[in-house]
């Protein structure tokens, strides 16, 4: 009843989508949990939609994308933040492509870590946050062009890593400020699905496909009840109308 619930009445200002892989032992070890949770204009965080698919599938997201909006939701999102290795931006460009892309920095500074030595690491992590803690999207370009002067030669696959999506990794610079936490990563979805990994792994891995999904719905639904609000929603209704923001602040 839930995955056919009307949603022509809905309207999402803010997704995250994510995929997210249990260690439950489901049939086929490619498979992950399809995540979209969407921010309403009141500020309130909801569960869109999940399926079982393949994370990095453009189809698998494309189903999933397609199914809400046949189910009502006709309203573009504002803006969509999720992981750059996912399928999920192809299919977002096809059935929603007036939304705009937030590349999840979290990711995004855990990918380009993962290039450089240990040694290395604790100094660029430094760096990474210059960069997405920059109060203008000015300031955090400069931080950029720093970056890639500082490792750039002897790291190319690092700063390479970083500068390729460099206009999605800032996109949250044309928000509300107060929503710039909120938008920099899909942690929303990640901190739900803690407490539902710790659930499935003490269930020693003795569940089926349909098991898990009904089982993941429920403690999500539990969790959902317990969401905090977005910080500023009195800004929302603005992003809905409209209303141009740069650097965070109202034009």
């Amino acid at each position: 009843r839930w995955q056919g619930r009307d949603l022509s009445a809905r309207r999402y200002v803010y997704v995250w989508a994510d995929g997210v892989y249990l260690q439950a032992r489901m049939e086929d070890q490619a498979e992950c949990m399809l995540v979209l949770i969407g921010a309403t204009p009141e500020g309130r965080k909801e569960l869109v939609g999940f399926q079982v698919g393949v994370r990095e599938s453009a189809q698998s997201w494309r189903e999933l994308l397609v199914d809400v909006k046949r189910r009502g939701l006709s309203i573009a999102p504002e803006i969509a933040v999720g992981d750059g290795a996912l399928g999920f931006w192809q299919a977002l460009d096809e059935v929603f492509p007036g939304t705009a892309h937030q590349r999840c920095w979290v990711h995004k500074a855990a990918n380009v870590l993962d290039k450089v030595p240990k040694s290395v690491q604790g100094a660029m992590k430094v760096d990474l946050r210059e960069i997405h803690g920059a109060p203008t999207r000015a300031a955090a370009e400069a931080a950029l062009a720093v970056f890639v002067e500082k490792y750039g030669a002897k790291y190319p696959r690092a700063a390479t890593c970083l500068t390729k999506d460099r206009e999605a990794l800032l996109a949250f610079y044309d928000f509300p400020a107060e929503h710039w936490d909120h938008l920099r990563s899909s942690n929303p979805i990640e901190s739900v699905f803690a407490t539902v990994r710790h659930r499935t792994v003490r269930t020693k891995g003795a569940l089926s496909a349909t098991t898990a999904k009904l089982m993941v719905f429920k403690l999500v639904m539990a969790a959902s009840k317990t969401w905090r609000r977005l910080k500023g929603e009195n800004q929302l209704p603005k992003v809905v109308a409209g209303v141009i923001f740069r650097d965070g602040t109202e034009v």
